[in-house]
């Protein structure tokens, strides 16, 4: 029997049977063996090793079974001992000692016959025959582990480290770390891939030894890779852990045949293995890596907080160099944690690629990494990893690289026979994408390989340009230089966004271009006879809006493009900018023939003045009016006058159009009653046009009367009566015109006439009205009394009114003295001086 807390474990007979002490209940655990009797033991941890025959089974404090497993002798014991961390075991033929460990091994068998008696004591087993007695001593730790390692039980050698007492916190890890290193080495040597990771992990041995077992991974040159000397101690054969460490592809172009090359004949089951070496190697490397990324990103932290306090700051015992680059391709790694970093990540990319793991290098290039530039690089081309090999560009700020890789592959892509193996099809709008970011820090250079998209995809990349507020004066000089055909576009795009922004010159640019465009197009079919001014491009259509609608150009410049006898709209518009309406206008009756276009343009000199506030713009119709009423001259004066407006260098263009205009001889002005201050010998000041008078006006209608434009003449009147001068502009019709044909005009105009009449003489009732009323108050406010007595006292001095010139305030109420008064005036004069002084 044996105690287990505070029950007992009874074997009776042939079953073993639990008591509690405090209740005196029994519960039954299972029967003995059939041929050796109950057998109970306690173990160091509280739980019971119960006999059956050959077999020790444990059970917990309750009698339950354990799942530890069990021991298993060679015969049925008689006595057990428990000696940490063994169980001895007395047999009828010898001493038999085996592990507490699962598999519970035989450890050492000891052969004395006739042994009654098997006692445990404080630092030795006693064995008592029948005439002698033997102590079994322990070989100490140290010796015990020592021994183990050498024959390969690692796990028991391990287990025996925990047995060290604390105050060999030292020789312990460092035994640990030895036999973990060994045991992974032999279970690699065995195919135990995995398992020999967990080990080298639990090691804390440098990435470094690790990776010397795979030769074929090209690492970056640092003086953290081992010596192979070093490991002698470990695994007996230097030639295995050789490898090369360099930073150029000499190893890569000449790796394994059973891992890099396609040999037809190589072994199936070898290059399992490999592909299984590798995956526990990728294992391993993220396991280390969150602990190796974290330190070096603090170097790299505390360096920039440095560089940031001063460059001549160094920190207490800091000898580390300063990096001036962004990128680390070019530049050493001088920290330990980053140069460990580098030496990681670069072998972990190559693990990941020759594992065909292509989704998960990229996603390791996209973060945070240190691969090393060069060797990746080569590396991610020699195994056509083209998506990798951008992300490595692009991690380390090598946007031209990236860039002209990522060009190289559209055009690839493109082609029916491409010369790379591509894993997916690259399109230009992937360089756009690209370029996006870089807009605020690589202007120069987005400009540079947006050229190379541009024709492909116009208007991503003027988007591109426009969304990335790339200066729009150096995009147009840049698209001016290599891409004029898209120049247009782009400033076209700039002016749908923004009218406000795009500036004066680019605005001149653009019709510029329009009209170089415009003429080569002209030139074309003048030269084969086929020019119709009627004919209309898209390109025109452009140019006439943007002469409309655009006010940053320079007017008389493009007018001195324009082919004499051609493009007669495009003239007319730029004479209406430079404020010449009547030879606009003259084009559009006489040159092309559409009334339409010249009434609408009146309408939009009417409506301009209108919004400039600058009175009602009458003047403009009349000088229309004047043109259907004077064709012929001015057809004769026409091409004279348009002549010497392009031969004038005069900056300043005085404004054409009908001037004063004097009583005409015997018109009808003397027979027709006086309409809207027809008495008015002159058109009003306000008029647009200036420079025609009466005489001219009499000697066209005596010259061409008989062609005068009569029907147009009247369908002006009938339409915009309401936006003329009615007085002026019967003045200027000839005597033959017919009343009848005036009454669309006459007709709205008197009666608006007449209503203003009303109107007025309403008002002016209501003002003589108002007028009235103010005299009327002014009159009471007159008759206001103040009664001066003996006692009436100054409101300022405070002193009697008495006989002096007084002032009686508007209340009527407060006196004052007329001397006060004025010296209260005087004094606020002078304090509102001196406070405007102080402001």
């Amino acid at each position: 029997m044996a105690w287990c807390g505070e029950n007992i474990c009874l074997g009776i007979r042939r079953e073993y049977v639990i008591l509690n002490s405090a209740s005196g209940a029994l519960s039954e655990v299972f029967p003995s063996g059939r041929i050796a009797p109950p057998l109970v033991v306690s173990l160091p941890t509280g739980e019971l090793l119960l006999g059956k025959d050959n077999i020790g089974v444990f059970v917990d404090q309750n009698g339950k079974l354990l799942q530890e497993g069990r021991i298993c002798w060679s015969e049925a014991p008689a006595v057990v001992v428990i000696q940490k961390p063994y169980a001895i075991g007395l047999l009828p033929r010898h001493v038999e000692i085996r592990s507490l460990r699962d598999p519970y091994p035989l450890i050492q068998t000891v052969v004395l016959r006739t042994v009654r008696r098997l006692l445990q004591s404080n630092s030795a087993i006693i064995v008592a025959l029948d005439n002698s007695v033997h102590g079994l001593f322990p070989v100490p730790l140290g010796a015990q582990i020592v021994q183990l390692t050498a024959s390969g039980n690692f796990e028991e050698a391990l287990a025996l480290c925990k047995l060290l007492p604390p105050e060999d916190s030292s020789l312990r890890a460092a035994k640990e770390q030895s036999i973990h290193i060994r045991y992974a080495h032999y279970l690699f040597e065995n195919g135990c891939y995995e398992e020999a990771m967990e080990h080298f992990l639990a090691s804390q041995v440098e990435i470094t030894h690790v990776l010397s077992l795979y030769p074929y991974v090209v690492l970056p040159k640092s003086s953290l890779i081992p010596e192979p000397e070093k490991f002698l101690d470990v695994t007996g054969d230097a030639s295995y852990l050789s490898r090369g460490s360099s930073g150029m592809s000499d190893d890569m172009d000449s790796p394994p045949s059973h891992l890099l090359e396609s040999d037809e004949n190589a072994d199936i089951e070898s290059k399992k293995i490999s592909h299984n070496t590798l995956m526990a190697l990728i294992k391993f490397l993220q396991k280390k890596r969150y602990s190796i990324i974290e330190k070096a990103a603090a170097e790299g932290t505390e360096e920039v907080v440095l560089d940031a306090v001063g460059s001549n700051f160094i920190s207490y015992g800091s000898t580390r160099a300063k990096k001036a680059s962004k990128g680390r391709g070019n530049v050493p790694i001088s920290s330990v944690a980053r140069d460990l970093a580098a030496i990681l990540d670069t072998a972990l990319l190559q693990a990941l690629i020759l594992t065909g793991q292509s989704s998960s290098a990229v996603e390791l290039l996209k973060g945070l990494n240190y691969c090393d530039v060069k060797i990746c690089e080569e590396f991610l081309q020699k195994w056509n990893q083209y998506v990798g090999l951008l992300e490595l560009y692009k991690r380390n700020a090598m946007h031209r690289e990236a860039l002209k890789l990522l060009h190289q592959l559209v055009e690839e892509s493109k082609s029916e026979q491409p010369r790379m193996e591509l894993s997916q099809k690259f399109k230009p709008e992937m360089i756009i994408d690209y370029l996006k970011p870089l807009c605020g820090t690589e202007p120069m250079l987005v400009l540079e390989f947006s050229m190379l998209v541009l024709e492909s995809c116009p208007a991503q990349t003027i988007d591109l340009f426009l969304s990335g507020n790339i200066p729009a004066d150096l995009v147009n000089s840049y698209l001016k230089q290599h891409a004029p055909d898209m120049q247009a576009t782009y400033l076209e795009h700039m002016l749908a966004m923004n009218e406000n922004g795009i500036s004066g010159s680019l605005q001149n640019e653009m019709v510029q271009i329009y009209l170089s465009e415009v003429l080569d197009w002209y030139a074309d079919l003048n030269a084969q006879g086929k020019w119709d001014e009627k004919s209309y491009t898209p390109r025109r259509k452009k140019l006439l809006s943007a002469l409309e609608n655009i006010s940053g150009y320079n007017p008389e410049v493009l007018l001195k493009r324009l082919p004499p006898d051609a493009l007669n709209e495009e003239r007319a518009i730029l004479l209406g900018k430079m404020n010449q309406h009547e030879l606009a206008l003259s084009i559009y009756v006489h040159k092309l023939h559409v009334p339409e276009l010249a009434l609408a343009y009146c309408d939009r000199v009417y409506e301009s003045g209108l919004n400039q506030q600058s009175g009602k713009p009458y003047g403009i119709y009349l000088t229309l009016l004047q043109i259907y009423l004077n064709p012929q001259k001015t057809i004769k004066n026409f091409e004279k006058r348009i002549s010497n407006l392009v031969v004038s260098q005069s900056p300043g263009i005085p404004k054409i159009g009908p001037g004063p205009l004097a009583k005409t001889k015997g018109r009808a002005s003397k027979k027709i009653a006086a309409i809207e201050g027809a008495e008015d010998s002159r058109i009003s000041p306000s008029s647009t046009d200036s420079g025609r008078s009466d005489g001219d006006a009499d000697d066209a209608v005596e010259e061409g009367a008989s062609t005068i434009m009569l029907d147009q003449v009247l369908d002006l009147l009938s339409r915009r009566w309401d936006r003329m001068h009615g007085g002026q502009a019967l003045k200027l019709l000839p005597k033959e015109t017919k009343l009848q044909n005036l009454l669309p005009f006459l007709g709205p105009l008197l009666r608006k006439s007449s209503e203003a009449y009303r109107n007025f003489s309403v008002i002016k009732s209501l003002r003589e009205s108002e007028n009235l009323q103010v005299k009327d108050e002014l009159y009471e406010q007159r008759k206001t009394a103040v009664k001066i007595t003996g006692d009436s006292m100054c409101s300022l001095c405070h002193k009697k009114i008495g006989t002096s010139v007084f002032a009686v305030f508007p209340n009527g109420k407060t006196i004052v003295h007329f001397g006060c008064f004025k010296d209260s005036q005087n004094m606020k004069a002078v304090s509102k001086g001196s406070s405007a002084r102080k402001r």
